[in-house]
């Protein structure tokens, strides 16, 4: 375990917590409220049927209000444990996209655990992917150009997503953006991991996230890679990932591994490591300056993939 990053050293002031039934139930009391999108961004609620007898869903769209022609997309999963959480939660960073790169991000509603699981939640965000392709005329898409990422919870279920689209008919995303996502249950299992600089997302909480979401124990042999990506052992086919990491973050393991696993099975995959960072530290210090490069690193990552004439933020 590096030492925190000099950026990140005020996080020594936020007393540690573990999620459990109550506090999740707190915190699902609390909706967080839209950010100030300014006059570059619009926002809407778009509601999407559900595939293959999934319940409908919706997403939060922040285009560019001056947007021309087809726009590049960005299907966004915000993070939470598989727990809780919601689009309004990166507004800022989404919106941060909408203006730098003239993209738009749908961010999707799903279902959470311990109500819905397994795999409902990322059947909710295929289920918003191919209802944004079969609509992208209509909505001033290029469905030729979707990206699908997300953080923590959201980022493994990206990855579930895109699993879900290489395997069946129909469409397929061009992009992954992989933000430090929770990608296996067996991390719960392990007693050999140094957790002396871990912060926010902590062994307890990984533990309660993902019972809550499998139905089962965490480990378990019949888990899916559809509710567990990294339970995938053939990575062939999948589109062209980024995937971020601290090196202080509980995750960096499992998606170190994953990383270069995609490599291997030769899947273009940039892996960026922030030393000395720990779980979500860009959304808990998000003017920090190690932040703000994090930012950066995925804007420049969906420059490359989605737009062909970025702008500069």
């Amino acid at each position: 375990m590096t030492p925190t990053h000099p950026d990140l050293r005020a996080i020594r002031f936020l007393p540690g917590f573990s999620w459990g039934p109550r506090l999740t139930g707190l915190v699902r009391r609390v909706r967080p409220r839209p950010a100030d999108l300014g006059p570059e961004v619009t926002a809407s609620e778009l509601h999407l049927p559900g595939t293959a007898g999934n319940p409908d869903v919706s997403v939060r769209l922040l285009r560019p209000a001056l947007a021309e022609g087809p726009t590049p997309l960005l299907l966004w999963v915000h993070g939470g444990g598989l727990i809780s959480g919601s689009p309004e939660q990166d507004d800022r960073a989404n919106a941060g996209f909408v203006r730098s790169l003239g993209i738009a991000v749908a961010a999707v509603r799903y279902r959470l655990a311990p109500d819905a699981v397994a795999p409902a939640a990322a059947e909710d965000v295929y289920s918003a992917f191919v209802a944004l392709v079969e609509r992208a005329g209509r909505l001033g898409i290029d469905p030729a150009r979707i990206a699908i990422g997300g953080a923590s919870a959201g980022g493994g279920l990206a990855a579930a997503a895109t699993l879900m689209a290489v395997d069946r008919p129909g469409p397929v995303p061009v992009f992954q953006l992989l933000v430090y996502p929770m990608l296996d249950d067996r991390t719960v299992l392990r007693t050999d991991m140094d957790t002396t600089n871990v912060h926010v997302w902590m062994p307890g909480s990984n533990r309660y996230g993902w019972t809550s979401y499998l139905g089962t124990d965490p480990g378990s042999p019949d888990v899916s890679a559809y509710a567990a990506p990294a339970r995938r052992t053939d990575l062939a086919g999948l589109p062209p990932a980024w995937v971020g990491v601290g090196a202080n973050d509980l995750f960096h393991d499992e998606d170190v591994e994953y990383a270069e696993r995609l490599r291997a099975a030769g899947i273009d995959c940039t892996l960026e490591v922030v030393p000395g960072a720990f779980h979500g530290f860009d959304a808990v210090m998000p003017k920090a300056g190690v932040s703000r490069a994090f930012w950066l690193a995925q804007a420049r990552a969906l420059q490359g993939a989605l737009t062909a004439s970025p702008r500069h933020e």
